[in-house]
């Protein structure tokens, strides 16, 4: 069995989906608190003709063994959950964290996700809701009719201002003990996970938990120079493991033909 042909096929398929990984980073280029992904390989098992510190006779151990690999193959795509750069927008429903903490969301089976994504709205019942429709827990209370102003601080506290008076109240964060192990849903949102650990909800501001920003938007976190740099890197590999496969091919052709 020729192993260069099955090594480089499985370096082939792995550059194919770091390939894939890179695409879909640079496709949310500009998704508000989008996390680009990073893809990470391991080498597979190896064949092992002679073993290190083998017996070579004589009482003499062999120094180094040999081994010969079977290929690679993608081991995890990880979230990197980087600070995304906060651009002014002035709409006051408008909320980045800049730091650590997720908002919380209520989906309509009525099961909690997290997001980045601090583009909110308020539907036609005054409920802080996002894009999608889908309310926004993190300690929000409906806007009362006739509130002419909502202000939000960097702690969180929030005073909705009218003509029937102020109501304050503070919101909350939440973040994880390993935000890697979140599973992502699409809509911008996270869910919890077993190895995302329980989520710790805390004040904005405290302990560690990032601040709120009224009137930005986080941005993305894909460097697109970086990514550009990813996608020549991936393209080089895979085209030099199709130069194996072919290598090889050539080889076993000359083989066949040592009869003629």
């Amino acid at each position: 069995m020729n192993l260069s042909l099955y090594s480089a096929a499985t370096g082939m398929e792995a550059q194919q989906l770091n390939l894939n990984t890179i695409a879909n980073n640079l496709a949310n280029v500009n998704t508000p608190g989008f996390k680009r992904s990073k893809i990470e390989f391991q080498d597979l098992l190896y064949q092992k003709p002679r073993a290190s510190g083998a017996e070579a006779g004589g009482g003499n151990v062999v120094p180094t063994g040999i081994e010969v690999g079977n290929g690679t193959r993608v081991s995890a795509t990880g979230k990197v959950f980087t600070q995304g750069q906060l651009n002014h927008t002035g709409e006051q429903m408008d909320l980045a964290i800049q730091g650590d903490g997720f908002f919380e969301i209520q989906r309509p089976d009525g099961t909690l996700a997290y997001t980045r994504d601090g583009s909110f709205k308020l539907n036609a019942q005054g409920t802080v809701v996002t894009n999608d429709g889908m309310p926004v827990l993190s300690g929000f209370q409906a806007v009362p009719p006739g509130t002419t102003s909502i202000n939000v601080s960097e702690t969180g506290e929030v005073t909705y201002q009218g003509a029937n008076g102020n109501t304050t109240f503070r919101l909350n964060l939440t973040r994880f003990p390993n935000p890697g192990g979140l599973r992502s849903m699409g809509g911008n949102l996270y869910e919890e996970t077993q190895s995302s650990g329980a989520p710790e909800i805390g004040a904005p501001g405290e302990l560690g938990f990032g601040s709120i920003m009224q009137g930005y938007s986080e941005s993305s976190n894909v460097n697109i120079v970086e990514e550009m740099v990813n996608l020549i890197v991936a393209q080089r590999a895979y085209e030099i493991n199709s130069k194996s496969i072919q290598t090889s091919d050539e080889m076993l052709q000359n083989i066949a033909q040592m009869k003629r």
